[in-house]
Formats: structure tokens, sequence, C-alpha cells
């Protein structure tokens, strides 16, 4: 019984400390107050949401709500623009087609958009030209994001290089699409750039230079903290298949 108190007494201290840290200083008095119950109550309330385990849970009722009523979002986001043709109720059926992978619809509602004030918006014209590329109209889409970067340079400037450089491959403009993926091999924050500039090198001949990117992708990632590797895994994993063919 002693040692079972002294880990409990353990436990509240460590609650407490945490709470005194990150500025929850009135739950010291719960934590304190009720040992069990005060760190039960502080964990789910506190601590877990914004845990990984917590985003873990959370997408995993999504997309079981999203199994169980796929066009559940999708029908409230048409309600709303029906009550109301807002801007931002146009906006929120934009995403939830994107979501539904209705990029078409997409491209309409975010073109809807753009006048008036929003004529300009980077949000806006960003959205439009990720539903143009998604819907394969790619010249549409790199004029859309060129003009972009253009009046806006340092607006998402990893994000756009990506889509410049996916516009410029998919209409075989190869030699350009290399010199934007190569940039995004040293910027862009996670392995998809790298991975895409290894598999353009590969596609170009120069299997021997892609190599090179995929085990350095290999490499770098093992000095990296496990949720990295596990928010990348699949272009690690492409990375990996590449190495081993």
């Amino acid at each position: 019984m002693p040692i079972l108190g002294a880990v409990a007494l353990l436990i509240q201290l460590c609650f407490a400390y945490h709470a005194l840290k990150t500025g929850r200083r009135w739950w010291i008095f719960v934590i304190m107050a009720f040992p069990v119950m005060g760190c039960v109550l502080y964990y789910f309330i506190e601590v877990f949401p914004s845990s990984r385990e917590g985003r873990d849970a959370r997408k995993a009722a999504r997309a079981i709500a999203r199994a169980l009523d796929p066009d559940k979002g999708l029908r409230e986001r048409v309600a709303d623009l029906e009550a109301c043709g807002s801007v931002d109720n146009r906006v929120q059926l934009a995403r939830e087609c994107m979501e539904q992978r209705l990029y078409s619809d997409a491209a309409a509602l975010y073109k809807s958009c753009l006048s008036g004030v929003y004529e300009t918006d980077p949000d806006m014209r960003f959205g439009l030209a990720s539903a143009l590329l998604l819907n394969g109209e790619l010249g549409e889409a790199l004029n859309c994001a060129q003009r972009l970067r253009a009046s806006h340079p340092g607006y998402r400037s990893a994000d756009l290089g990506l889509m410049i450089a996916r516009s410029l491959e998919g209409l075989e403009r190869l030699d350009d699409a290399l010199k934007e993926f190569g940039v995004l091999a040293d910027t862009y924050p996670g392995e998809e750039g790298r991975w895409r500039y290894g598999a353009l090198l590969k596609r170009l001949g120069r299997a021997d230079a892609a190599q090179d990117v995929f085990r350095r992708m290999l490499r770098n990632a093992e000095r990296l903290p496990q949720h990295y590797r596990e928010a990348q895994k699949d272009w690690l994993d492409l990375a990996r298949e590449s190495v081993n063919a």
C-alpha cells in the first residue's frame, strides 16, 4: 500500500507539473484535491485531445461517420448554400467537393468566388489551382498557379511549387518540371517533393541520381522523430520500393 500511495502521489505531481508548465494553474487544485479522478479528468479533457492518440481517434471517428453516410457533409454544405449564397458558403462547399473528388464542381465554385474584393484573394486562387490540377486541367492549373506565385511570392511557396512542378510534368515539360522538383527536394516540408524529384530523374533515365535521392530520403528519415516517419510513411515506402527494385 505505501508503494501504491507513492506511485499515486508521483502521478499527481507529474500532472500538476504539466498543468503548471502549460498555464493551466487552476487544474492543480483539482488534481491535488481528487488524486485519481482529478488526474483522469485532466488527461481526457486537456491532454488526450491534443495527443497523437486523440488525433487518431478523431480521424477514425470521421472515417466511420463518412463510411456510414459519405454524402452527409456534401448535403449540409449544399443546404447552407441554398439558404445563403455567400462566398463563405461557396468556399465550404468547394472544399467538401474536393473531399468528395468532385474537382470540376469545386473549380466552378472557386471561380464564382473570384470577383469583387475576392478577385485577387490568394486562398481562393490556390483552391482553384488545386481543383484544376486534380481535374486534369493542367494548362489552366499551371497558369493560375504561376500568376499566384508572381502576385504573392511568399504565399505557400512549397505547396505552390509542388503544384507548378506537377502541372509541368503532366504537360510533358520535363526539364522545367525537373528544375522545380529540384528546388522542392531541398525545401519541401515532407517527402513528397523529394520522391517526385527522384521519380522524374528515374523517368528521364538518370537512375543513379534517382537512387541517391531515394537513399537520402531513407537515411534522413531515420534521424527524424517517429511521428514524422509515420506521417510520411507512404512516400518513404515508395522510396524503399524504388531502392529495392
